[in-house]
């Protein structure tokens, strides 16, 4: 990305976000490409990157463990193993196998699964494998603590087995010696020492010549002399020629070690460049999560669409402070691409300005950001920013000259790739002059289809936003009762000043005031005072707005509820119907299971009967005097015990029982011999002679 002037970066504090994002990174690498973070232009390369931070703060999030825990750094090491008969130690070697261990445990975390739940991740060892070699060609040689084993060869095998026993030997000797010393009194309290790697005694300086050796040297004292026994000189020159030749052997063995795995110098490298670039991921995952950014949807043009935008660092800020952070929502799309926006000093323009600038920057340098997940944000391969007093000395340059030079290359420079900020346009002139200039910088601009935002006081600005395409208003809403900034932006109005509401609230002279009136352009005032007015209005409307949007989420609310009521009372009817249903069908069931009974004692009846006649009379009595078995009907006794038969006509609104089931239900309306009775939840048409009229008897008082 282009940026202009070269102070940009710290203008937008891009600084303190690479300072805070260097912070979390444990690894050279990761705090190097902290330091040097790029403002790429690439939509494929910005969205990889977007993908592996978001996908690293899901890990994080979900509290997996991701096992790249290699934090050293070893590229001077990996530099000496590419070089022709170079040689490493056995502590040099053991980052080496941790580093092979640990990309080792990489692609054993990228199984099936999770390469196709962490795509983007993946990538990052794509292009690479893990050899197995690297780590069995060190533990042939190395034990866990970088030491040379004793087998590592044939030859370094017999000469430690030889220094073993030249060693036991040397020891059971010196023991002697010292035992016979000390027995003859000349031993000092130290016993023994060593001196350039040979076993000496310790023994008095005045006992010194009694003792057969080589004197290697006396105490600061003069107290003490360190003196090789006699006995033990053969024995002290064979063990240094061995050691000598274990080192001179270890060293071949090393070299060898060197020189196999000298042709995996570059795949090294990549393993290192592997876990430095996943400690960078892990660090601009665990930045977002401070931030709580979010990977936006991102689109291959010129375009701003920003829901709920915070300021970075003030979000973090005021998370540590306690305080609340006002987001910022905007649209700069082909039809307005440049927000002018107004309101009274410390309202939060310039503040709002650095929070899309700074996201922007943050976005496309492969960082979340601090906005909804709804929110879509485009590429611009120019930045351009013009904040504060930028007066040049060394040039002789005053404000408005420097101003304006900035202006120019802005004008001459811009094109529809390009994103500027501007604040206070046309600052540091006469207001009619500059304003002038400033009207026209702000045309040439949109001309240039350029996207940006431009923070004013002057009147003329706001006008020609309201009536030049591609150009739209916003104000800073402002407490006019409290004289206290609400730093909330109003997309599509402009916005007061507030400058004599302020100065009255102050306390300043009313005839001060009143003077300073006077001296403005009639015209002018009225217009700042209807901007005044419009703002508050606006305010209270927003107010009543939310008011009427929390009535009518209340409303939904208990609609639900009423809904769910009457769902319940509906199935409650329901039930209590296929109740009522269920009593009249088992009625029924037992009446044609005793029907079905005495059926057959009647057929047995007939076969047994002399006298055909009495059992035809049986048969009569059962199929055509059903009233007497209907009395004896669980259903008709309840109904019996309920309801009294009255003797009177049928009328709309009549409680009647109907004489074939027993059942109670209302007339709701007479067709000629027919009634609509509703029984329960449902109608039923029966006829006016199958009815008898009813009413309820009162149940007992209890008690």
């Amino acid at each position: 990305m282009r940026l202009y002037p070269e102070s940009a970066l710290n203008q937008l504090e891009f600084d303190k976000v690479k300072a805070l994002l260097k912070e979390h990174a444990r690894t050279e690498y990761a705090k190097t490409k902290a330091e040097n973070l790029r403002i790429h232009t690439r939509k494929d390369y910005i969205e990889t990157e977007l993908k592996q931070s978001h996908e690293y703060k899901l890990i994080l999030q979900q509290a997996q463990y991701f096992p790249n825990d290699f934090t050293h750094n070893i590229s001077r090491d990996l530099k000496l193993l590419s070089i022709p008969g170079a040689l490493l130690t056995g502590e040099q070697w053991m980052p080496i196998r941790k580093l092979a261990e640990n990309i080792s445990n990489i692609f054993r975390w990228f199984d099936t699964e999770r390469r196709q739940a962490f795509p983007a991740l993946s990538k990052v060892i794509a292009g690479t494998y893990y050899e197995k070699v690297i780590i069995e060609l060190i533990d042939e040689i190395l034990d866990e603590n970088g030491n040379v084993k004793d087998n590592a060869s044939e030859d370094l095998q017999k000469i430690r087995m030889s220094l073993f026993r030249k060693r036991n030997e040397l020891r059971r000797v010196f023991e002697k010696v010292i035992a016979k010393l000390a027995k003859a009194g000349y031993s000092a309290d130290i016993d023994e020492s060593f001196s350039n790697g040979r076993r000496v005694v310790a023994v008095f300086s005045e006992h010194k010549r009694q003792v057969k050796g080589i004197l290697h040297g006396e105490s600061d004292s003069r107290k003490t002399a360190f003196i090789e026994p006699e006995e033990t000189i053969e024995l002290n020159n064979d063990v240094f020629a061995l050691e000598h030749e274990e080192g001179r052997e270890i060293q071949r063995i090393l070299r060898d070690l060197t020189a196999r795995l000298s042709v995996y110098a570059s795949l090294l490298q990549q393993y290192l460049d592997i876990s430095g670039e996943y400690d960078f991921i892990n660090a601009k995952a665990k930045l977002a999560m401070d931030m709580n950014g979010q990977f936006p949807e991102l689109a291959d043009k010129a375009h701003v669409h920003l829901i709920d935008a915070y300021h970075p660092l003030l979000y973090l800020y005021n998370k540590t402070s306690g305080k609340k952070t006002i987001p910022v929502t905007l649209t700069l799309d082909d039809k307005n691409r440049i927000l002018v926006i107004s309101g009274p000093n410390a309202g939060g323009k310039t503040v709002t300005m650095k929070t899309i600038g700074l996201n922007q920057m943050m976005l496309q340098s492969g960082l979340l950001v601090p906005v909804s997940p709804l929110s879509q944000m485009g590429i611009f391969k120019q930045l351009f920013i013009h904040i504060g007093d930028t007066q040049n000395l060394e040039f002789e340059l005053s404000t408005y000259s420097s101003h304006l030079l900035h202006m120019k290359y802005f004008i001459e420079t811009a094109n529809g790739k390009t994103l500027f900020f501007i604040d206070e346009l046309g600052s540091g002139s006469d207001p009619n002059l500059g304003g002038a200039f400033a009207e026209v910088i702000m045309e040439e601009l949109s001309r240039r289809h350029s996207f940006g935002i431009v923070t004013t006081h002057y009147l003329n600005l706001k006008v020609m936003a309201n009536h030049t395409q591609g150009i739209i208003n916003g104000a800073m809403q402002f407490d006019e009762i409290h004289l206290l900034p609400m730093y909330k932006l109003i997309v599509g109005k402009p916005g007061s000043s507030y400058t004599f509401a302020i100065a009255e609230r102050i306390g300043l002279p009313q005839h001060l005031i009143n003077r300073a009136r006077k001296l403005v352009d009639e015209d002018h005032f009225k217009l700042d005072r209807l901007l005044n007015s419009t703002e508050q209005d606006l305010q209270q409307l927003q107010k009543e707005k939310k008011e009427l949007a929390r009535l009518v989420k209340e409303n939904e609310k208990l609609k639900k509820e009423m809904e769910l009521v009457i769902d319940k009372e509906r199935h409650r009817q329901q039930v209590e119907l296929l109740k009522q249903q269920n009593r009249i069908a088992e009625d029924r069931l037992v009446y044609l299971k005793d029907m079905e009974r005495k059926l057959k004692q009647i057929v047995l009846d007939w076969k047994k009967a002399e006298d055909k006649n009495q059992v035809v009379k049986n048969l009569q009595n059962l199929l055509f005097k059903r009233k007497e078995e209907i009395v004896v009907n669980k259903l008709a006794k309840k109904v019996d015990k309920t309801y009294k038969e009255l003797n009177q006509n049928i009328t709309v609104g009549s409680l009647v029982k109907m004489k074939k089931n027993y059942q109670v239900g209302e007339v709701k309306e007479i067709r000629g011999k027919r009634a609509i009775v509703q029984v329960g939840v449902l109608p039923m048409n029966v006829d006016l002679a199958d009815l008898i009229s009813v009413e309820k008897l009162e149940e007992p008082q209890k008690g």
